[in-house]
């Protein structure tokens, strides 16, 4: 496995997940989605719905809205149910990638149809901030940005994630600011009606004293 590191903290291996890996992983996704719906998130105060639609599996999930704003918890926000075990490959990708001592205990599924963007933000949600934010990209291509810890800092940088890259936020890069500026359809067979589903990972509750 080749992993470079692109700035620091900011981790990236390519091809860290082979086709046929791919293809096992997008057979327990749709497992999950079919128990645990994909869902469209809001903004906060003004109810904006956002671009991707997502759900989540592991002990908590990442739900957003505009009553109760941005938070995990452990059901699904329409269904009520708990939601599903995280996948193998992905507990396999936080160890590897991340290399962290405590397991993921949030993975959040987003699938981005070709129109769908996601702007700059901060993961500033988890009490563990010590742990990293690791990702694993399915389906087809996007460009991903990054910049500082300012959302006025100075300038960003972008890369192309493809389907079955890897790569984690760790350290001086993990509250720094990121995004997804576009999908580039018809880079990948793997999703039948195209897009991409991206799995993020991450520790939320903090370290016991």
């Amino acid at each position: 496995m080749a992993l470079s590191e692109l700035a620091p903290g900011v981790f990236y291996a390519p091809g860290w997940l082979d086709r046929a890996g791919q293809e096992e992983l997008l057979g327990e996704l749709q497992s999950i989605v079919r128990s645990a719906p994909l869902f469209v998130p809001r903004m906060p105060r003004t109810g904006t719905p956002f671009s991707v639609r997502m759900t989540n599996c592991g002990p908590l999930g990442w739900v957003s809205d505009r009553e109760g704003g941005y938070r995990y918890q452990p059901n699904h926000p329409e269904t009520g149910e708990p939601w599903p075990p995280i996948p193998d490959i992905a507990l396999r990708v936080w160890r590897e990638i991340g290399g962290y001592d405590r397991p993921p205990e949030a993975c959040l599924i987003n699938f981005y149809a070709p129109d769908a963007r996601m702007g700059l933000h901060q993961d500033l949600n988890e009490a563990d901030l010590a742990a990293p934010v690791v990702s694993l990209s399915l389906g087809e291509t996007c460009r991903f940005r990054f910049g500082t810890t300012s959302r006025t800092g100075s300038g960003t940088q972008s890369f192309k994630l493809a389907s079955g890259d890897a790569m984690a936020l760790s350290g001086p890069a993990r509250l720094i600011f990121h995004g997804v500026d576009k999908i580039y359809p018809g880079t990948s067979t793997l999703l039948k009606n195209g897009g991409r589903l991206n799995l993020t990972l991450r520790r939320v509750s903090a370290r016991a004293e």
